[in-house]
């Protein structure tokens, strides 16, 4: 692919040859020494050269005046190499503002932004800087990576965003679509963002040259909620939306490139676009409510190519929940998970100790639960405490004394007993929301807490069991170092097999989620069918056809992991394996034995 350096590298080539031949040359050159480097040969007047610029210079100069291409050059030049440290490329993006069907009391009110985010999180500003818009974020974002030295071939999309169930399914079918054009078109080196953006100016309110609402909710005196303030500050924009939508419908008008609107049959054909395009989607995240969660809904996200649920349990105690005004009970969580996991969903929950109503030790109380309980025991989880912000109603409990935030070692020794509740199948993918300390008005304000409880257990002898605590990330593997492990669990409508290839001191390599049904399937198309509901390598990301000694991702794994999953479901007496697969793994999956369905892949046992 090509894409355009800041600067002219010819005009640089003396000064960025003299410094990457020592890196090409000297691969323990330390993070000090190359920052010397820098200064040694500075780009004139303008100071030091940038890693992106450097990282451009080198795969411009490689085989030609420094030896070939070698993968470990530019990882030694990468900025923030632990974003793909764990095997692929994350990239958020963000729905635009839009009512929500919750009322919670702890939740932001920033009218700017979708629902619970704040207009000033890194991902929401990107969100806002790009007018919501999913093809500008999603190339954006992409382009970001590429700069800055990481793989852009396999990325996990994740979509971030109030209730994403609440969203009209027009927008939604679009929305995705647009992610996916985005991806072919970076693949291609081709760039349509000046076309979005001069849609967007002509048309959206969400252009940041045109939102300029100041309206805010104040916490302690909400006269309007925030689905009445977004109704009445977008109300031009919602209308716009949805009557343009209806004319494309009809076709009495051409669409451009934000009109909010794309068939089935159109996000379909992207889909098959990307299966074998060189920017793929190796997974499709959303967020949405536990109330929100039916059959039809399941079958529908994953008819978009959804393959993770984010879901808010939040709490699993009916009064907290009543009392933090969630609008539903404990019965809607276990529902909404049962339905997920019949239909093969990895589920990644919420879960927020410190609530209105509750405990340190009922806080305890409540993470046991969590995966004491078949019913939950999600396979990811953000750990997210109560922060009070201005804009939230908690404000009001704050003021009348009836909530007030866990002191430090409150908030430390509920966290580290729930590190130690964490059984191995789980991830605990973050710990402490980012939350910009000038938005926190009382309470913890620490983002780095999750380092905080790995001190100290440390400190007395302990270790995380979950997996982000045990990958593998940019330690050198090989086949004989590793061995295979398999936990078995009840997940209540399934018994489930966490197969994972670890080492000795039961570092991660890879695992595998195989599930056996209890129950009759959720659809025909999983009937008599165990499945794979997540295969994933660990190590620092390669590029597609890549491969470099050591690594994990290419010890053939993956391979070895679904055959071990053939053998499990075939013993214990199902006729077919099915795979919720990504869009962008169809070919992986064919290639053993997998043949393609309406929503599944699925081979014959």
């Amino acid at each position: 692919m090509s894409h355009k350096t800041t600067i002219d590298l010819q005009q640089h080539r003396e000064p960025l040859l003299k410094i990457l031949t020592a890196v090409v040359t000297q691969p323990d050159l330390s993070r000090k020494q190359l920052d010397q480097l820098l200064r040694d040969y500075p780009k004139g007047h303008d100071g030091t050269y940038s890693r992106d610029e450097l990282i451009s210079a080198y795969r411009a100069f490689a085989g030609d005046s420094l030896p070939p291409y070698e993968q470990s050059v530019l990882e030694r030049l990468r900025r923030k190499p632990v974003r793909t440290s764990s095997g692929v490329t994350p990239v958020t993006v963000l729905t635009k503002p839009f009512p929500c069907p919750g009322e919670c009391i702890f939740c932001p009110n920033d009218v700017r932004m979708p629902k619970s985010y704040l207009s000033d999180e890194p991902g929401a500003q990107r969100a806002e800087q790009n007018s919501f818009d999913p093809y500008l974020q999603t190339y954006t974002r992409l382009q970001s990576y590429h700069n800055t030295g990481h793989p852009t071939d396999k990325i996990e999309i994740i979509v971030l965003g109030g209730t994403w169930s609440f969203y009209p399914e027009s927008y939604q079918i679009w929305f995705v679509k647009r992610i996916f054009d985005a991806m072919h078109d970076f693949g291609k080196g081709i760039d349509g963002r000046q076309a979005v953006t001069d849609a967007l100016l002509e048309k959206s309110q969400l252009h940041p040259d045109r939102n300029t609402t100041t309206a805010t909710i104040d916490g302690l005196h909400i006269e309007k909620r925030y689905n009445h303030v977004v109704q009445m500050v977008y109300k031009d924009e919602m209308l716009r939306s949805t009557d343009m939508a209806q004319a494309i419908s009809r076709g009495e008008i051409e669409r451009s490139p934000v009109d909010e609107f794309a068939t089935w049959e159109e996000l379909e054909s992207a889909h098959l676009e990307n299966e074998s395009a060189p920017c793929r989607s190796v997974g499709l995240v959303i967020e949405t409510r536990p109330d929100h969660i039916s059959v039809e809904e399941v079958l529908r996200v994953r008819r978009l190519g959804c393959t993770k649920v984010q879901i808010g349990f939040q709490s699993l105690n009916d009064n907290v929940l009543k009392l933090n005004k969630r609008g539903h009970k404990v019965a809607a969580t276990r529902r909404a998970v049962k339905l997920l996991r019949q239909a093969g969903f990895k589920i990644h929950a919420h879960w927020m100790p410190n609530l209105y109503g509750s405990s340190p030790d009922a806080d305890i109380a409540d993470y046991k639960l969590m995966f004491d309980d078949p019913d939950f025991r999600p396979d990811e989880l953000k750990v997210y405490p109560c922060s009070l912000i201005d804009s939230a109603e908690l404000m009001q409990r704050y003021q009348d004394g009836s909530w007030k935030p866990y002191t430090h070692e409150e908030l430390l020794h509920v966290l580290t007993a729930s590190f130690m509740l964490t059984p191995e199948y789980n991830r605990l993918t973050r710990v402490i929301r980012d939350i910009p300390s000038t938005d926190i008005v009382v309470g913890n304000q620490m983002t780095n807490f999750r380092q905080i409880v790995e001190n100290e257990l440390t400190r007395v002898g302990e270790r995380s069991r979950d997996i982000r605590a045990r990958e593998v990330r940019f330690k050198a593997v090989d086949a004989v170092d590793l061995h295979l492990d398999e936990l078995w669990y009840d997940g209540g409508c399934t018994d489930e097999v966490f197969l994972q290839y670890i080492t000795a001191n039961r570092d991660i390599a890879g695992f595998l989620r195989l599930s056996l049904p209890k129950e009759p399937a959720i659809t025909d198309e999983l009937a008599d069918a165990a499945m794979i509901r997540e295969i994933h390598v660990y190590g620092q990301s390669l590029e597609l056809g890549a491969s470099e000694a050591g690594r994990a991702q290419h010890l053939g794994l993956g391979k070895q992991l679904i055959e071990r999953a053939v053998e499990l479901a075939r013993e214990k007496g199902y006729s077919r394996l099915a795979v919720i697969s990504a869009i962008g793994t169809r070919e992986y999956y064919r290639k053993r034995g997998f043949t393609d369905g309406h929503l599944y892949q699925v081979r014959t046992l």
